[in-house]
């Protein structure tokens, strides 16, 4: 197969809250596949907050500049390394690790083999995986519980609805907008909430009075404290992030210890990070992919258009803003 020299990709060079001044396209010498290595050609990558982070330095594993921006892709092996066996060139893998680039190498045994290459592939990745694992082995959700989602109609929100909602759990989402609690209805929401227009505290000690069993927040500030004290007797509260956080930095904060509101109801907070629970990736991806596959899950897809490497930085920006309605995805096919 003839490859082009050279290939783009979106790089990390300094440290900034700016992602503009933290970030540029580079172009770069077309790479070979080591042994055990396959090279996969870009189809679609997947925008996460956490590239935000990584950029800004304040990612959970802070790495030095330079470095390749992105955390997830679905793309076509177009090479195969020495000593790759199950693996050859046209098929459809998704890969963690991957970023904004068109092209990348990675260890063949870290790839997932997909049937098809689509948008809607990549977005059972790194959002798939941390609404299923964070669910269930985090949170040990069980059936008839009641479940309250922050940031709900992002690309991982959208998957934390649905699931929950096969578990037979009862499902309020958070939102910013008329569109977005449309949305969440179409979704199966029991109760969405657009904070801009309710106030999410007023709903929660009215409607639900014995509290939430398990809260997947992804906000920070003040939407944690909010579902911190409503969670209920032996509540969970799953942290993925703190997305309302993340231009500023962490903020402080005065007030009594959490320990107080968790120890009068027996409950926790939990953190998640998807890297910790990498050995349960392949079974949960297979049935999130079986579930697509049956039309039980719905892979909900932002539908602004975003290409190549530079179009990375504004889904990014995007993402940030709240504008996205599902999972941001840039497209690298004809890029």
């Amino acid at each position: 197969m003839d490859l082009p020299p050279t290939y783009e990709k979106l790089v990390c060079v300094r440290h900034s809250d700016t992602l503009r001044e933290a970030v540029e396209v580079q172009t770069v010498p077309m790479p070979t596949p080591g042994p055990g290595e396959l090279l996969v050609r870009t189809a679609y990558s997947g925008v996460n907050a956490a590239d935000y982070l990584a950029a800004a330095g304040r990612y959970l594993a802070a790495t030095s500049p330079p470095f390749d921006m992105g955390s997830e892709a679905v793309g076509e092996v177009v090479g195969v390394g020495e000593g790759v066996a199950g693996v050859q060139v046209g098929d459809g893998v998704f890969a963690v690790g991957a970023g904004y680039k068109q092209y990348f190498t990675v260890a063949a045994q870290r790839v997932i083999p997909v049937p098809i290459i689509r948008p809607e592939i990549v977005s059972l990745g790194v959002s798939g995986l941390t609404a299923s694992i964070a669910l269930e082995e985090a949170g040990e959700m069980q059936g008839g519980e009641t479940v309250l989602v922050t940031a709900a109609a992002g690309g991982t929100g959208s998957f934390v609805v649905q699931l929950a909602k096969l578990a037979g759990c009862t499902v309020i989402g958070t939102c910013g907008s008329a569109d977005k609690v449309a949305f969440l209805r179409q979704l199966g929401c029991d109760r969405p909430v657009n904070y801009r227009e309710e106030s999410l505290k007023d709903v929660l000690k009215t409607e639900f009075p014995n509290g939430v069993d398990i809260v997947f927040e992804s906000v920070g500030g003040e939407m944690y404290d909010i579902a911190l004290n409503a969670l209920a007797v032996f509540g969970r509260l799953i942290v993925i992030g703190a997305i309302s956080e993340y231009e500023s930095g962490p903020q402080p904060v005065n007030r009594v210890r959490d320990s107080y509101a968790l120890l009068r109801k027996s409950a926790s907070v939990r953190g998640f990070w998807l890297m910790h629970y990498m050995k349960q990736t392949r079974t949960h991806a297979a049935r999130l992919v079986e579930l697509i596959g049956s039309g039980k899950l719905q892979a909900a897809v932002d539908p602004t258009p975003f290409k190549g490497a530079a179009g990375a930085i504004e889904a990014l920006e995007h993402l940030y803003a709240g504008r996205n309605v599902g999972k941001v995805v840039v497209d690298f096919t004809d890029a």
